[in-house]
């Protein structure tokens, strides 16, 4: 299983299991695509499919697609 922080900037992936926002930060939901723009510490400079940006946890489990 791939952790979030291994990935590289610029990469679509998809969320494989739950995980940790920032407080008040959008949920994200397990199986959606998203896209890694860059890691920020704990968190994640993320967007999803439509634009919006989310932050997961840098620790995340996740799985890189190929979009």
């Amino acid at each position: 299983m791939t952790k979030l922080y291994e990935l590289s900037r610029n990469t679509f992936f998809r969320l494989l299991g739950d995980t940790a926002v920032p407080p008040g930060a959008p949920e994200c939901t397990l199986g959606d695509v998203y896209f890694l723009k860059h890691i920020d510490g704990m968190y994640s400079y993320c967007e999803d499919t439509l634009g919006n940006v989310v932050h997961l946890a840098a620790y995340s489990n996740v799985e890189k697609v190929h979009e």
